[in-house]
């Protein structure tokens, strides 16, 4: 397993750039982990306060870990990221920013919890309230093929801050590639998070994480797609489709229009029924609400596709 440290070759703030220089190169199949910190970049830490939020330098916030160079991906393919760890180191920070949030009108000054993590489990937030703990990174993606530099906070086609919280140890990220080697890259970790991310930060706090990487070639995507073990999302195993845009109809329709090209593609149905099938077991999660672009995702059990014909007979009285 190759292993990508934090040190600053291996981070990238706040750009998306085909033009940076890879920090590592590795061939399809192989695991890297990645040592990455929080999304402020240290500036806050367990020893700060309420006011040092309001000194926040946003010139210095989302340092990316990479960019990773995957032998033999060229633009068309895509590619698959296996998330195999994702490990906290103990604590994190939540805060309410001024002008930052979904209720900026109703929050003007700012706030900072402090959350220690005592197991894998659970956090507190006081003596009756417990928060599970189910960390992973708030950014991961390629490269796009747009020149550069790119700000890293509003996510992509190509993925970078979609905040979803789906992307756990166990899931797959299907990412599409627009330059040569894909240059991915990750951070933004985050240890707990409900879905939109309210308030405009997650329990964010440095992560170690390990994904391994692959290429599909002879498909191609538009959007970044996923498929999750998550138990606290379904009782089944689900993937799912995820649509950006300027508003929440427009990402809600994206991600829909890349569900059912995706059932179409993969299990054969026509426009119409893959369209009914999302309606009758889909499930729309508003993903983020407080970056640039509002992003949703549209999960599907995978446990409605059977392996075998499994009909009843027709019951008489229908």
């Amino acid at each position: 397993m190759r292993k990508l440290h934090y040190w600053p070759k291996n981070c990238t703030h706040r750009n998306w750039n085909k033009e940076i220089e890879p920090a590592l190169a590795i061939n399809p199949g192989d695991a890297v982990y990645y040592e990455t910190r929080d999304a402020s970049n240290n500036q806050l830490n367990p020893d700060c306060t309420d006011e040092d939020v309001l000194s926040i330098d946003w010139g210095n916030f989302y340092p990316l870990a990479g960019p990773l160079y995957i032998n033999h991906a060229e633009p068309g393919d895509i590619l698959v990221v296996d998330v195999l760890q994702v490990q906290h180191r103990g604590w994190g920070w939540t805060a309410i920013m001024p002008d930052f949030g979904l209720l900026t009108d109703y929050f003007e000054e700012p706030k900072l919890k402090i959350w220690e993590i005592f197991s894998d489990d659970f956090t507190y937030m006081n003596d009756f309230v417990q928060i599970p703990i189910e960390p992973f990174a708030g950014t991961m993606g390629v490269a796009p093929q747009q020149e550069g530099p790119l700000s890293p906070r509003p996510p992509r086609s190509v993925g970078g801050n979609m905040d979803c919280k789906h992307i756990i140890k166990g899931s797959t990220l299907y990412l599409p590639v627009e330059v040569d080697g894909a240059l991915f890259s990750v951070g933004d970790g985050h240890l707990a998070q409900g879905d939109s991310e309210l308030c405009g930060s997650a329990i964010e706090g440095p992560i170690g994480i390990t994904c391994r990487f692959d290429i599909i070639r002879g498909h191609s995507l538009t959007a970044p797609e996923i498929e999750t073990p998550s138990a606290r999302c379904s009782n089944s195993d689900e993937f799912a489709t995820i649509g950006t845009g300027q508003d929440l109809l427009t990402a809600a329709k994206n991600a829909t229009i890349n569900m059912l090209e995706r059932l179409e593609d993969l299990w054969g149905l026509s426009t119409e029924d893959a369209y009914i099938l999302a309606s009758v077991a889909g499930d729309l999660r508003i993903t983020e609400v407080v970056n640039p672009a509002w992003v949703v995702s549209l999960h599907m059990p995978k446990d409605v596709f059977l392996k075998e014909p499994a009909r009843p007979p027709r019951l008489s009285n229908i």
